[in-house]
């Protein structure tokens, strides 16, 4: 078998599992390991999938700019957002991060419900403008005109300062042993801090993030509470995760 044949099978097996294990891999393809881990290399250099020990998973697909994501996934991210409102309560103080998943669920938040939202995305803060008792604090900083949001060290010091009842979290890229991870760097250092000072850290993540990675670290996967997706979790192997601890709806 030639390695461009090698190579189609091993991204076929990806697109099927989400994940390829060298030792498996390489006796379907009938080769040595070291010849997969070649070929591995290869397909990562090209962007194709993340050479990960043991294998590869599946890159993240999801574009980096706030303009493009937000038309992606419109139906999951209202389905999403329907399911987080169970857990806001009146009078909690809410950490939302740039994420268009959190954008959804603030713009589907009751008009009577009083909170304290406390924000670094300037869509955030603009949609509850007209949620009379919603309570907005604006994290300032240096405008990252990617996420439309504002990061650096002034921002990760004010995040210090809060503690957020709940933590409305946009994911990237979700694996269980890479853990939660961005496209972004300094979005991923913001989200980082959230995760950390937040009381409780719901991950809004469409089901096709599963399995997945990007280049930055963001947390442990089991750092997070509660995972929000548009699947029914009886519908969808998610038993994984629920075995780490995590809460998934």
């Amino acid at each position: 078998m030639i390695k461009a044949e090698r190579q189609d099978l091993i991204l076929e097996h990806l697109l099927k599992d989400k994940k390829v294990l060298l030792d498996q891999i390489s006796k379907v393809l009938k080769v040595s390991e070291d010849t997969v881990r070649r070929d591995i290399k290869e397909l990562s250099d090209k962007g194709l999938l993340k050479a990960v020990r043991g294998g590869a998973i599946q890159r993240s697909s999801i574009p980096v700019h706030f303009k493009d994501r937000q038309h992606i996934d419109v139906p999951y991210k209202k389905i999403i957002a329907e399911k987080v409102l169970e857990y806001i309560k009146p009078g909690m103080v809410l950490l939302v991060d740039s994420g268009t998943s959190a954008l959804a669920v603030v713009s589907n938040l009751p008009k009577d419900i009083a909170l304290t939202v406390v924000t670094n995305s300037f869509p955030v803060a603009s949609i509850l403008e007209d949620h009379e008792k919603i309570e907005v604090l604006f994290i300032g900083g240096m405008l990252n005109k990617v996420s439309f949001s504002t990061t650096g060290y002034e921002t990760i010091q004010a995040i210090r300062n809060i503690r957020a009842d709940l933590c409305l979290l946009g994911i990237c890229s979700i694996d269980l042993n890479l853990g939660v991870t961005g496209a972004e760097y300094e979005d991923s250092l913001i989200k980082r801090v959230m995760v950390e000072t937040s009381k409780c850290t719901i991950a809004l993540s469409t089901s096709d993030k599963l399995g997945t990675s990007d280049s930055f670290y963001i947390c442990a996967a089991n750092s997070l509470n509660i995972i929000i997706t548009e699947a029914d979790p009886k519908s969808v192997n998610l038993s994984a995760y629920v075995d780490a601890g995590i809460e998934i709806r």
